[in-house]
């Protein structure tokens, strides 16, 4: 009897603990996090507003992965995923530039959102793809950089 009081104490003073490890999915987010990483692109989590008009809500908040722009880049625009391939802007017209088109149709359907300013190329992505998805992503940024 006491053997099992003792077993019993043990498994509660130790259940919280398995509440701690991580689950799959979030082991593989740390892994494709870590790959960006060493290939030199920055990630955060930040808050997104999304645009009404949007069919299926992304998360308000979700991985952004930036990176620096050259100097000269002057070009700003945004553009949001509606359905996997089909980009559109604020406006709800697709992407009329074909080299950016090309290159948003390469990337994961679900990337939510693709973003540049003077300073950076960000995207929004839910990183649920692996090292191909990732690649995707860098090349774009890269090329958009």
């Amino acid at each position: 009897m006491t053997l099992w009081i003792v077993l019993l104490l043990l498994a509660c003073v130790l259940s919280p603990l398995a509440w701690l490890i991580p689950s799959r999915a979030q082991r593989g987010q740390m892994d494709v996090r870590l790959q960006a990483r060493r290939m030199g692109l920055a990630m955060q989590l930040s808050r997104q507003e999304w645009p009404y008009w949007l069919e299926t809500k992304p998360p308000s908040a979700c991985a952004q992965y930036h990176l620096g722009r050259r100097r000269g880049q002057v070009d700003s625009w945004c553009y949001w995923q509606v359905e996997p391939g089909r980009w559109l802007n604020q406006w709800r017209e697709p992407c009329a530039e074909a080299s950016l088109a090309e290159q948003l149709a390469r990337l994961p359907a679900d990337v939510f959102k693709v973003e540049a300013t003077p300073q950076m190329v960000a995207l929004c992505w839910g990183e649920r793809g692996q090292g191909d998805a990732l690649q995707s992503v860098y090349d774009f940024l890269r090329a958009r950089a």
